[in-house]
């Protein structure tokens, strides 16, 4: 049963990640559609960037165009310090970044990869019952032949950190298959302080990659550390899966797109519309042109014809037989 939200959600803050290269382009397309599609929302827009450290080979700033670009759409670019991710686990960085952000204010983290289609400042969050994306498939665990199955990994997850394993189990679905456990896509969370939400996810994830449970040798994390742990950090918090927000967000308020491929291929006319409007303004465009796969697929017309490759009436059931058949007429970017 989904909870009801039966009061207006306090202020919040919006927050992402941008750093140089894709994401921070992705930065600048998501506050256009928030700033297009939400002009009644009132909090604070985040968007927090890495800072050069010994984690870095490269510099991970954003280049000054981006940065300016977000200025002027009034996004503020908060700075953070890599301490235990990094470069070689860059989706460390929506877990690292959290305790950037103001102290005791409840906050929802978007994926830079996201569009804002409709009313943000309507969607009915429950900040006491943090949520995060069920756009998700089963990617994690993989469960090998004669290896643990789906109840023995994940309990030894909750068993780790003292959680009560049982009440996150979705009693609908049947044992052994990977809806019944408790499992997101972290493109989306929120919560009702970044800096205890952001400590419990970074304490979880950290024990869980040094020091993974025994039904976890053959596993990867790579990359789906974020993802292993978040579910432990929402139930910690007395959250789960049955929120009302996801009648709204990965819905008729956001999209989730991923890359500008994948948009073009399996996302609503109304998406490929909202991409199309919030790019269209010169001023957008002329930052956003500095990305290719931008150039090419908006600008240029290849999203087009990526479109065309499929029916979306009858899409092929898994992400991999899209993407395969987009990248067999080359067409692929990222």
């Amino acid at each position: 049963m989904t909870r009801t939200q039966t009061h207006a959600p306090p202020p919040f803050n919006v927050a992402l990640v941008g750093q140089a290269g894709r994401l921070g382009y992705e930065a600048v397309l998501f506050v256009a559609s928030l700033r297009a599609k939400s002009p009644d929302f009132a909090g604070r827009v985040l968007v927090a960037e890495p800072q050069p450290g010994a984690l870095w080979s490269r510099d991970p700033r954003m280049s000054g165009d981006v940065r300016a670009a977000l200025d002027a759409m009034g996004a503020e670019v908060v700075p953070f310090t890599s301490q235990h991710f990094g470069e070689t686990y860059p989706y460390g960085n929506k877990i690292e970044m959290l305790t950037a952000l103001p102290e005791g204010e409840p906050f929802v983290f978007f994926d830079s990869d996201t569009l804002v289609m409709g009313d943000l400042s309507a969607v009915p969050f429950d900040f006491d019952y943090p949520s995060a994306s069920l756009r998700r498939e089963g990617t994690w665990p993989a469960i090998e032949l004669y290896g643990p199955g789906y109840t023995e990994i994940w309990k030894s997850l909750y068993d780790r950190f003292d959680l009560d394993f049982e009440t996150s189990l979705d009693l609908s679905e049947p044992d052994e298959y990977w809806k019944r456990y408790l499992y997101f896509n972290a493109g989306f969370f929120f919560g009702a302080c970044p800096h205890v939400f952001g400590a419990r996810f970074l304490d979880y994830a950290l024990s869980i990659r040094d020091d993974p449970p025994r039904p976890l040798v053959c596993q990867s994390l790579d990359p789906w550390l974020d993802q292993v742990a978040l579910p432990l950090v929402i139930h910690s918090f007395g959250g789960g899966r049955d929120s009302a927000v996801h009648d709204h967000l990965d819905g008729d308020v956001t999209c989730h797109y991923r890359l500008f491929p994948l948009l073009y291929a399996r996302e609503s006319e109304t998406v490929i519309d909202t991409l199309e409007e919030v790019t269209a303004p010169n001023k957008i465009k002329k930052v956003l042109k500095g990305h290719e796969p931008i150039k090419r697929m908006v600008f240029q017309g290849r999203g087009a014809k990526v479109r065309a490759l499929f029916d979306q009436n009858d899409m092929p059931r898994r992400e991999q037989a899209i993407r395969n058949r987009i990248k067999s007429n080359g067409f692929w970017m990222r």
